[in-house]
């Protein structure tokens, strides 16, 4: 489903959904043997927000990591990049991480996608005013399974910026496949900019996905007043718990969340017994090494030309061209 912010009334990922893909996902995951809800339902408008805050923590260094790096190499950045391009920011969320680099960049046009519309018109709305000679579009998607751009997005110079390690979301499978449908939009004179989280020291993650303040928790438990929503289901949020921790031997962060106490929970279509302590899977956060980052933008028909990492290689930034 394709929501554009040029729309008098863009539709909200809040509201409920009567679509059968999303639905039908949902449904599959609860009743899967090891229950799982796919990440991205984790970014309803009230989701963004709470990830906002939780980039502003002492214990996420990502956000502020790979913000150095672009303060840093800012300049270097840019000229690899080249000026003038279509800048096509995948999970914009608020904005604030692409227009950081448009003086820097001068995008001939911005195109915004973000699975949250709502949230993402109105960080677009604050954006136009401060940028007006940049033309700007609002593309509310889901980008995580197909991925085609609209014909009011440019198709001179396309550079996809993907920063905060989103990518580490899929495993890498599902990396190689995405990576493979941006290639496809790309073009021949595309390119790409990502940001990839590299891996780094268990207790270092495990705060960053823990944190004191309990704000990661809300963001994971808020997944279920959304599928609430969604499905029109009825979790009650006080009997489930967060646990977010750094697998090493799998090369990534888990999200799940736990239940308290044995309860059935209903929704649209189904049901589902949870035991006490049994678990719902909600996120995946892979780390990856440098040289296998490398190695997986390669494979997806990226030629890698640059890298830019913080002095204690906690974070890459990466510019590739279309090969």
């Amino acid at each position: 489903m394709l929501t554009s912010c040029t729309t008098d009334h863009p539709t909200s990922s809040d509201a409920p959904v009567a679509n059968a893909h999303v639905a039908g996902e949902l449904h599959a995951g609860l009743l899967a043997r090891e229950a799982w809800i796919s990440p991205k339902f984790l970014y309803d408008s009230l989701g963004s927000k709470l990830f906002e805050a939780i980039c502003e923590l002492p214990e996420y260094y990502p956000t502020r990591t790979e913000a150095s790096i672009f303060e840093r190499h800012g300049a270097e950045i840019a000229r690899a990049a080249g000026a003038n391009a279509t800048l096509v920011d995948l999970g914009a969320g608020n904005c604030a991480k692409a227009a950081s680099l448009f003086p820097l960049l001068q995008p001939a046009q911005y195109v915004a996608v973000d699975i949250s519309t709502e949230f993402l018109c109105e960080a677009l709305g604050r954006l136009r005013q401060r940028f007006p000679q940049i033309r700007m579009e609002g593309l509310g998607m889901d980008f995580s399974q197909r991925f085609e751009l609209p014909p009011q997005v440019r198709q001179e110079r396309r550079l996809f910026f993907y920063p905060g390690s989103s990518i580490g979301n899929f495993n890498p499978e599902e990396a190689r496949a995405f990576l493979d449908r941006l290639r496809a939009q790309c073009g021949p004179d595309g390119g790409l900019l990502i940001g990839i989280d590299l891996a780094k020291d268990k207790a270092v993650l495990d705060a960053a996905y823990d944190d004191a303040l309990g704000v990661t928790a809300a963001f994971n438990l808020n997944i279920l007043r959304h599928v609430n929503t969604l499905l029109d289901a009825d979790f009650d949020i006080r009997q489930w718990r967060h646990h977010g921790f750094y697998r090493p031997e799998r090369g990534r962060v888990e999200m799940h969340l736990e239940a308290r106490t044995a309860q059935e929970v209903r929704w649209r279509g189904g049901s589902r017994r949870f035991a006490a302590g049994e678990r719902i899977h909600t996120e995946n956060s892979y780390k990856y090494q440098q040289a296998d980052a490398i190695a997986l933008l390669e494979r997806s028909g990226f030629e890698a030309t640059r890298v830019w990492t913080d002095p204690q290689r906690w974070f890459a930034v990466i510019h590739a061209q279309a090969a």
